[in-house]
Formats: structure tokens, sequence, C-alpha cells
């Protein structure tokens, strides 16, 4: 009875040490699986989807997820509550976050310029900023990069921002959330607005618009779409976070590296809706404007620039440091 005893003893701890190594084989598991957020589904983020449609994720080892949001506001949401590991938003929302527990910092850099295109409700030829004059725009969500990267050009440009149109002032509406703008501009009757690709290619050719220039072109560099993180997960998992950004990276060069058509084709199972010749388009606009990284690392003097646009379009003045919300040790030891 009693060696009876001792072996269902002996089982039961057999069963425990099995179940419990389980539990560590799938906590280790779990260390690369990465949950990303992005601001939104755009061809401008061409690199990531290069990356995850070409499998240079899982030759680094990591099973990456993607969920969009509908905003960068949402998506630091996702990230500060913990349905998230990774963002993929603007970097002002990193600087809007800065004083939260376990702050969101900066380790990679995705695109370097305004992603977004003039959509006009009129085919306009040679397009400059002064055809704005006098017209209502709709330029996003208020406090978001699109929205202030638009203000500031249309202040540079001298122009006037107000809502007295019959004067020539430029009526710039931010009242509109991001997923919003393509509706609203079809049913408003205003008489522009900014979109990224897809929605910009897929608004003509449901006849409701034509595509005009890249507001890149008139903004020029800044940093504009960064990947962020919780400051423990770069000090737990660094090692993943490299790996992330390294494929990431591979994905940027496949694009500049070979033809629009092969990169169209790399895309084209996370656009659906497009045909393999407007993802060539979309890619070929971007190439030309230069709106993708060579290097993931953020430069002080494009910090400075952002916070330029940032303050002269705020009622608040934000004085966070560089040093405070950019992390470049990661993205500086993969472009060495």
């Amino acid at each position: 009875m009693q060696k009876i005893k001792n072996i269902s003893i002996y089982i039961v701890c057999l069963l425990i040490m099995l179940v419990t190594s389980l539990l560590f084989v799938g906590c280790g598991g779990n260390d690369n699986k990465i949950r990303l957020n992005e601001v939104t589904h755009s061809i401008f983020y061409a690199p990531l989807y290069a990356a995850y449609n070409l499998g240079f994720f899982e030759d680094e080892g990591l099973e990456v997820t993607i969920e969009s949001a509908t905003g960068s506001d949402a998506s630091m949401t996702a990230l500060l509550s913990g349905s998230a590991d990774i963002v993929l938003v603007g970097p002002e929302t990193v600087v809007y976050s800065q004083g939260t527990q376990d702050s969101p910092v900066i380790f990679g850099q995705l695109t370097q310029k305004d992603g977004s295109f003039f959509v006009s409700r009129d085919n306009i030829t040679d397009f400059t900023l002064d055809d704005l004059k006098g017209t209502t725009i709709i330029g996003g969500r208020q406090g978001g990069m699109p929205a202030m990267t638009l203000e500031y050009i249309i202040e540079q440009a001298g122009l006037t921002i107000g809502t007295d149109t019959a004067s020539g002032q430029v009526n710039l509406r931010t009242d509109v959330s991001f997923p919003m703008i393509g509706s609203e501009f079809v049913t408003s009757g205003c008489e522009f607005c900014t979109l990224f690709e897809p929605t910009a290619t897929n608004l003509q050719k449901e006849g409701n618009g034509y595509v005009l220039d890249a507001v890149g072109e008139f903004s020029g560099y800044l940093p504009y779409t960064v990947f962020a993180t919780k400051q423990s997960f770069l000090d737990d998992k660094s090692e993943q976070a490299e790996k992330f950004l390294q494929a990431v990276y591979n994905g940027y060069t496949y694009i500049a590296t070979h033809t629009s058509l092969e990169a169209a084709q790399a895309l084209a199972p996370s656009f659906s809706g497009m045909t393999t010749e407007e993802l060539q388009i979309a890619v070929e606009q971007y190439l030309a404007i230069d709106a993708w990284c060579s290097s993931p690392v953020m430069t002080e003097a494009s910090y400075t620039k952002m916070m330029e646009i940032i303050n002269s379009t705020s009622d608040t003045q934000y004085t966070v440091n560089y040093s405070q919300i950019v992390d470049n040790t990661i993205a500086t030891r993969i472009t060495d």
C-alpha cells in the first residue's frame, strides 16, 4: 500500500514538473510574440508590410500581429493599457504622453516626410498652396501631426487661417476624425482635404476627387511616423525590439532595391482592394518624395523641427527634450 502511495506521489510530481515546464516553454515562446498597433493602415508604411508579407519577421524568430487603430491617440492608449507591445504612431503622441507611468520611448523612425496628399474637388494642374486661398480644407484631427504640419506649411506660405473664406482666408477644419476625412470630404462640399494612400487613390477611382501633390513636398523632412514602446519593454525585451526593427529595415531595403512592380507584389496581400498598378503608383510616389527613412535613427535636428511645428500650432508649449523620449541605441546598431 505504501509502495502504491509512493508511486502515486511520484506520478503527481512528474505531472507537476511537466506542466511547469510547459508553462515555462509557453512563456518563453511568448517572448517572441509582438503585438503591433498601427495608427492607420496605409501604403505609407510599406516597409512594415513588406517585412510582414515577405517573412522577414519570421526570419528574425518573431511572431508579429498587426492591429490598426483610428489615430495616434488610440494607438497610444493601446500601448499604455498593455494591449500592444509596440506602436507605430506620430512622434507628437509620444511627446504628449510624457509624465505617464512607464512613459513611452521612440526607438526607431519609419517615415521622414508627411505622407498625405492634397485631394481636390477639381483637377488642378500645377497646384500651389495659393490655390487654397478662400477655400475650406479638411486636415485631420486637432493636435495630430497631419493637421499641425498642414497648418504650419499654410502659414509658412504667407496664408491666413480663418473662417472668412470670402476675404481669402483658408478654413482649416480639424474637427473630423482621421478615418472619416474621405467621407466627410465627399458629403460636405469642402474644396480640399488631405488623405493618405490608399484612401486618396480609391477616392479618385470612385470619381469623388483628384489626387494632387504630396504634402511632404511642401513640408520637407521631419520625423513623421515612429516606432515607440514602453521603457520597460526596452529594458526587458531589447533583443526582440532589435529583431523587430531589423525586419522592418530589411523591408525598407527590399523596396529600395527592387522594382516598383516587385514592391507592389510584396505589398499586395496587405491591400486586397488595390490593383498592382495602383500599388506601384503609390510606391513610386512615396519613393519620389523620399518618404521612407534609409536609417531608423531619429536625429536631434529633425526632432527640433517637429517641436517647432508642435509649438507653433498649439496653445500649449511643450519642453520635452530629445534625450527624454528618443533612444537610438537599437537603431544605431542596425545601421552600423
